[in-house]
């Protein structure tokens, strides 16, 4: 029950982030852009003097994401032929992080850097600490801990890097004339739900954590 206290409410905050994300991607995927998201990401990266950045198609709903080793930025199908606010803001989203690794951009170096520590100390590290917890194992607990801390600290250095995306997704947009201010509107919501699905899983993430420091301390009283 205690684990619940600790993680519980930040829990429901993503379970709220999620239905948030999916009611503003829905409005704002019925209201029409100039260009699709495939067309706004090309222009928001030519224009910053990358056009040696491709832009390709992945299967999956919202699978959109930038590949900083490969150097593609790859739109969902809804995202890359979709000529909607939701399409715009989203592509633009990504073209903001290939613009972000173009500016070598501290945070995002920072979190690329972690990556393989934070995929690893998400399965051997939650492994270690269910285990370590159940068994009454402290080493083993402490062990956990210290892998689940590399997942702790990629959800940390991953918000700033979402915000700025977002951040330079807005000014672009409206800067390079792609969507009008006074339509704005919608995309920020869509923006916004999304960042707040990335606060929620680190606040899960750090209270987990915590949840499990004081189990290993009561342990090692014990």
């Amino acid at each position: 029950m205690m684990y619940f206290v600790y993680v519980g409410p930040f829990f429901l905050l993503g379970l709220y982030a999620q239905y948030k994300v999916k009611s503003t991607y829905a409005k704002a995927a019925r209201e029409p852009a100039r260009l699709s998201g495939a067309a706004t990401a090309r222009h928001l990266l030519d224009e910053a003097g990358l056009s040696q950045i491709g832009i390709e198609e992945v299967p999956g709903h919202l699978s959109d994401h930038y590949d900083p080793r490969s150097k593609v930025l790859r739109l969902s199908r809804e995202i890359y032929h979709g000529r909607t606010l939701a399409a715009a803001g989203i592509a633009a989203h990504e073209a903001g992080h290939a613009i972000q690794d173009a500016k070598n951009y501290a945070p995002l170096m920072i979190r690329n850097a972690a990556v393989p520590a934070a995929s690893f100390g998400s399965n051997a590290g939650m492994m270690l600490l269910f285990f370590g917890a159940i068994m009454g194992q402290p080493l083993v607990l402490w062990l956990g801990i210290a892998l689940f801390a590399a997942v702790v600290f990629f959800q940390m250095v991953n918000l700033p890097v979402e915000f700025d995306a977002s951040a330079r997704a807005k000014r672009l947009l409206v800067e390079r004339g792609i969507v009008p201010a006074h339509e704005m509107g919608t995309i920020n919501k869509v923006l916004n739900a999304a960042a707040l699905t990335y606060v929620a899983a680190t606040l899960q993430a750090i209270m987990t954590l915590l949840y499990y420091v004081m189990r290993a301390q009561g342990g090692s009283r014990d």
